[in-house]
């Protein structure tokens, strides 16, 4: 092997893929990169697995040897990502000792580096799948379901298929949903671009599948940066799931076991609502957080019809208490609920508009926030019991 590439490059999808390396691989090959250069197609392709998730990446290069190696991951991305801006030249170099090693020499305007690494026919494949016909799904619309999702899944591995986002996708539409067993984040959204040319998805049933939250963070990621019109390409079957955009590919396994029936979990009709300025309220939480941090991380709220009035009160014992009242639209009686305000500031910041509605019916039942315009996102929220 031997390739010249810019160092910018090179370090932009190294860090890119590292993010799939296991801090404690259970074999020393997976704790390496693949670098597979190619002659043919003039690109370098980098690719990480971590037998559960996997990211692979490719970026165009100067190729004068095609040839593949696996170098430490870690090492590797300490070095490129240190090393000037300009040319690198890599080049694979025989290996006195034998076996299974393998060295590369990394050459830049400020000197030489060799790095030892193992064999690429050490490193496992990439799970392929089979089914022909892709579907294609725009990166925008993507990344909305997912930064509006992400935040409510559950980190207790002992409720394994919580620890993802539950993905339904039908022929027109796509819908995403997260929950830990105290809040519940569901977004409805069109799986159609904004692209005239794009062929509809014709889907009999619609698919479900639940991937895990790291997986998907990490797909954000990868999307985040897509200029608007971008397509996804998706594949899946039983038990892995496939999302290919250009020269990146992410494949993760899907999680076993039931989601919960979420939507039994949204009351049909509701007794008030409150509609208010999401920046406003969002603000004045955090400021009275602050108390709400000393005590349990209760934040009651007073639901005042007749002043048209939403109050925001913490009364933590042996350090202060702090009160603060907005003006709100409000429908239906007076009442006071309470929520742990976590739960309630992770809603907040995660409503994409300016204006938002809180409806809900008791101060013990399910609360509902939901954006005014903008992407169909609804958030639930269980209160916490006040004690009289």
């Amino acid at each position: 092997m031997k390739l010249v590439c810019t160092s910018s490059d090179l370090s932009t999808h190294l860090s890119l893929v590292s993010r799939a390396v296991p801090s404690r691989p259970t074999h020393p090959v997976l704790g390496n990169v693949l670098l597979t250069a190619d002659t043919e197609t003039s690109t370098v392709r980098l690719t990480a697995f971590d037998l559960s998730l996997g990211i692979q990446t490719s970026f165009s290069a100067n190729i004068e040897l095609s040839g593949e190696i696996t170098l430490p991951a870690k090492l590797f991305n300490d070095i490129v990502s240190r090393l000037p801006e300009g040319e690198i030249a890599l080049e694979e170099v025989a290996d006195g000792q034998g076996g299974d090693s393998a060295i590369a020499v990394l050459t830049s305007s400020s000197g030489r580096y060799q790095v030892r690494g193992i064999s690429a026919e050490e490193f496992p494949e990439l799970p392929e799948v089979t089914i022909e016909g892709a579907i294609q799904l725009p990166a925008e619309v993507l990344v909305q379901g997912l930064r509006s999702t992400l935040f409510a899944t559950s980190s207790d591995e002992t409720k394994q298929v919580l620890t993802g986002v539950h993905l339904t996708l039908g022929s027109d539409s796509l819908e995403f949903a997260a929950t830990d067993g105290h809040r519940l984040a569901v977004v409805q959204t069109s799986n159609q671009g904004e692209e005239e040319d794009q062929q509809p998805i014709t889907i009999d049933t619609p698919l479900q599948f639940t991937i895990p939250a790291r997986a998907l963070r990490e797909l954000e990621r990868m999307l985040a940066s897509r200029p608007a019109g971008s397509m996804v390409a998706l594949q899946f079957e039983e038990g892995q799931i496939v999302f290919q955009a250009e020269g990146d590919r992410l494949t993760s396994r899907t999680l076993e076991g039931q989601y919960p029936a979420y939507r039994q979990l949204i009351p049909n009709q509701f007794q008030r609502q409150v509609t208010i300025d999401r920046r406003q309220l969002l603000s004045a939480v955090e400021r009275i957080a602050v108390l709400a941090d000393q005590k349990n991380n209760i934040i009651k709220f007073t639901i005042d019809n007749d002043n048209q009035q939403l109050s925001l009160s913490v009364d933590a014992q042996d350090v202060g208490s702090g009160r603060e009242s907005l003006s709100a639209q409000i429908t239906g009686e007076s009442l006071e609920v309470a929520f742990n305000v976590k739960y309630l500031l992770d809603g907040l910041k995660a409503l994409p508009t300016s204006d938002i509605q809180m409806q809900l019916n008791t101060g013990s039942s399910p609360v509902i926030l939901i954006p005014l315009g903008g992407v169909k996102m609804t958030y639930l929220v269980m209160p916490v019991q006040i004690r009289s």
